[in-house]
């Protein structure tokens, strides 16, 4: 084939000027025209934010290559400020409009390479069309943001769409102090990525200031004398200087489709794996072209620069004779946003169920390097394989450092067409500043393959939320990290006592096992399912549980007034930094590390003092908030710095602590006196119903009421003729209560539970565990067992015993008091 080819290029950026380079080094006797609509034939558009917000001071480093050193190193004609306005394929001419001089002439060509790329959505809103409203694509674009922000100055922006440019262009803003709101329609940001795994990303917006606004559109935009309002779907008006729109963008194909050349469901260019269209000797590359997913095979569209310069390059290739195909998409991307970093591979969850694709998925949460070294920070990375055969169907990871190299080496995993057994046997950089001997990525093959041999199984937020009455959840953590919170209606057992303690857990149910990121939770099932308990582990433990319930960090905002003993207002200490008297580093441990230190300092001083303390890992964010209002002590703020958080703990006196645990008074104590099952059934509901509220709830058991804590099997214990009698008389447990009223012998109790199966009521002994589980206290009156014969080796677990005393002092600091009889 000759070399002797005119090769016309449509487009210059990614695709078509590594075209037009390709081509010279593949031919030097090619006519090469390069046909550029802008002013720039190659530039970094990915950097255009960085430039704006500062992070690259210097313009001139965003331009990859200019017509002046294209010509003198390729010898290409570059023509730049001129736009194909048509193509003829049946003559193979385009026509051609120089914008300078405003004239039109034809070029004729053997092949021809269209890199029109995509362009910005501008959503049709009243008001869009304002000085003030931008978008940010080409250089021109960050040009006109550079110089409204110069001009008016503007001390609040929105920014709309929570993509890519949407979240690089939030972060610019912000670093050059700019309140920024940021509005999407989504649920989310990021919306490539799964929910769960955006969570801390919408976490660092929230620390840096940022207004994030979900769930909402922009419905008009009026542009006024000071800058412009930006009303939303919600109704509500934001005040801003500059509006910047980063809502997507659609592939360039009118000058393709006016040509005949084939456009697809997607809409962009329809080409074949060897990147020709439809129509013969033109070729098509970069945004504005369908590609084919890696894993799902169905058409898409994924404007990434990486794939466009190698389109072009293929391309060209098979032009000048060379067979080289491309092979398909897999949408690896990365972004970062302020301190962290999120990237991702293949396939997301939402798009493997929309395609009916089979899938597992795992998540771990390791450190990015040895955690012994200074400055560890963890990850935490999802991956989805096939249930099958445990081939790699997509990534996700987050964190501050270390993301770009674990998803690189699965992107790579995922492209060689690895299994998760195959990870489990990489061979990967290894010494304590970089990383671990374990590798994350090692560390991930090894949880997914023990899940298909068969030696871990596991359960996911979407089980521990909804549990049903055959079920037990199980948290295995310190008491200290159940403190900063747990999931409702958890048991809590710390794993190194859990052994002693297996009596304590059902064997006719499911035990669903919590921990704070999954190690302990997987250690504990090896010894729950080795002493024939059927049970599961929570994929990521607790961390990934609160990703899901996405609850924002907020120091403590419940400023309600504390009184003395006379009434009189307690006035706020004032927090200066002789008030701060000590601060804790904590970088590089992970939970429960950071809380334990927190805990064991506040210890050691006084009320009202206060301790700040420095983080790596961003899961303390979500743990502080709650664990400072389980303690009674005052989260006072967290502040971002250098890849750290520093929060300040202010020391809360009894009292204090008393009031905020309490929730304001919210402590219910129930007198049983009666056992009837009805009366203890509805005093059960209403207690479990008051713990579901936030209520700290306290069933004071007396005289009949106590053969609800009995057991149901017999105890040994040595007993009186008359001890022996009352207990003979009296119920043995909770299911051998009577009615009330229409015991009938206890025919009429069977067709109450009967009922209560078919209306899917819980059983009273269900009810009795759940509210233990979920932390009321079972109290035993101490002098009616001496009066009854009862012994507190025939009560169930967890109950404990006391005396009038103990049960006034819960009444007296509550807020309700109910008797049962």
């Amino acid at each position: 084939m000759s070399d002797k080819k005119r090769v016309l290029i449509v487009g210059g950026v990614a695709g078509g000027a590594s075209a037009a380079a390709r081509a010279r080094r593949l031919s030097e006797e090619a006519e090469i025209i390069l046909f550029e609509r802008g002013s720039h034939i190659s530039f970094a558009n990915c950097g255009l934010p960085y430039h704006i917000g500062g992070a690259i001071p210097d313009r001139e480093k965003l331009f990859v290559q200019t017509p002046e050193a294209m010509h003198n190193r390729f010898r290409i004609d570059v023509r730049t400020k001129t736009e194909v306005i048509s193509i003829n394929p049946k003559k193979k001419e385009v026509t051609v409009r120089d914008l300078s001089e405003d004239k039109e002439y034809t070029e004729r060509y053997d092949v021809l390479i269209l890199s029109p790329g995509a362009e910005p959505n501008r959503p049709d809103i009243p008001g869009g069309d304002s000085g003030r409203v931008l978008t940010l694509r080409s250089i021109n674009d960050m040009d006109a943001i550079i110089n409204v922000l110069k001009e008016n100055k503007p001390e609040r922006a929105v920014v709309v769409g929570a993509g890519y440019i949407g979240l690089e262009v939030t972060e610019a803003l912000s670093e050059k102090g700019i309140k920024v709101s940021l509005v999407e329609l989504a649920p989310q940001v990021m919306i490539t990525a799964d929910a769960e795994m955006t969570a801390p990303i919408k976490q660092q917006l929230s620390l840096y200031g940022v207004d994030l606004r979900l769930n909402s559109s922009i419905t008009t935009i009026r542009e006024e004398k000071e800058g412009c309002s930006v009303v939303l779907s919600t109704g509500e008006t934001l005040k801003c200087g500059i509006v910047i729109l980063s809502v997507g963008v659609k592939p360039e194909v009118q000058l393709a489709e006016k040509a005949g050349i084939k456009i697809g469901e997607r809409g962009g260019i329809v080409v074949d794996e060897y990147m020709r269209t439809s129509v013969p000797d033109i070729y098509a590359v970069g945004d504005a072209v369908e590609v084919t997913d890696f894993i799902g095979g169905f058409q898409t569209l994924i404007p990434l620069a990486g794939p466009a310069n190698r389109q072009g390059r293929i391309a060209v290739d098979n032009i000048f004779g060379y067979r080289n195909a491309y092979q398909k998409t897999q949408g690896t991307a990365i972004c970062k946003v302020f301190d962290m970093t999120i990237a991702m591979t293949g396939m997301n969850e939402r798009s493997l169920k929309r395609s009916g694709i089979s899938y597992e998925k795992i998540y771990i949460h390791p450190a990015n390097h040895a955690a012994y070294y200074p400055g560890s920070s963890p990850i935490s990375l999802k991956l989805l394989f096939d249930p099958e055969n445990g081939k790699i169907l997509g990534a996700q990871a987050v964190g501050q450092d270390g993301v770009d190299k674990r998803i690189d080496v699965l992107a790579t995993a995922l492209r060689a067409g690895l299994t998760v057994y195959d990870l489990e046997h990489l061979e990967l950089t290894y010494a304590p500043p970089y990383g671990s001997a374990k590798d994350p990525v090692n560390y991930a093959g090894f949880v997914a393959a023990n899940i298909l041999r068969g030696d871990a199984k596991i359960c996911h937020y979407e089980d521990v939320t909804n549990l049903d009455k055959n079920q037990f959840l199980l948290d295995v953590r310190t008491a200290a990290e159940v403190e900063a919170g747990t999931i409702p209606g958890a048991h809590n057992i710390p794993i190194d006592e859990l052994r002693e303690r297996l009596d304590e857990l059902p064997k006719h149910k499911e035990i669903l096992i919590i921990c704070h990121v999954g190690i302990r939770g997987y250690l504990s099932y090896r010894i729950l399912s080795q002493n024939g308990y059927k049970c599961r582990n929570l994929s990521g433990g607790h961390k990934t549980y609160l990703a899901f319930t996405d609850s924002l960090l907020e120091p403590d905002s419940e400023e309600t007034d504390l009184k003395d003993d006379t009434g009189d207002n307690i006035p706020e200490p004032v927090l200066t930094d002789n008030t701060i008297i000590k601060s804790i580093n904590a970088a590089g441990l992970q939970c429960p590390g950071p809380i334990m230190l927190l805990k064991k300092e506040l210890e050691n001083i006084q009320s009202g003092q206060a301790v700040s303390i420095s983080v790596s890992d961003p899961g303390f964010l979500k743990d502080i908030p709650s664990w400072c209002k389980s303690t009674g002590n005052k989260l006072i703020n967290v502040q971002p710095e250098n890849g750290k958080y520093t929060a300040v703990i202010r020391k809360e006196s009894k009292k204090t602590a008393l009031h905020s645990t309490a929730g304001n008074g919210k402590k219910k104590t129930i007198v049983v006196f009666s056992n009837d099952f009805d009366k203890v059934m509805a005093a059960f509901i209403i207690a479990n119903g008051a713990v579901s509220m936030g209520s700290d709830v306290t069933l004071f058991f007396t005289f009949w009421g106590l053969s609800t804590l009995r057991k149901a099997e017999k105890s040994k214990v040595s007993k009186s003729f008359m001890e022996k009698l009352f207990s003979w008389m009296m119920p043995n447990g909770a299911d051998k209560l009577p009615l009330s009223q229409m015991n009938m012998g206890g025919a009429g109790l069977k067709m109450m539970k009967n009922i209560m199966e078919k209306k899917n009521v819980n059983t009273l002994p269900e009810l009795i565990e759940s509210a233990m589980n979920s932390g009321a206290k079972l109290v035993a009156c101490s002098m009616t067992m001496d009066i009854m014969g009862i012994k507190e080796e025939e009560l169930i677990n967890g109950v404990e015993i006391g005396g009038v005393a103990h049960y006034l002092e819960e009444a007296e600091s509550g807020n309700v008091n109910l008797f049962i009889s």
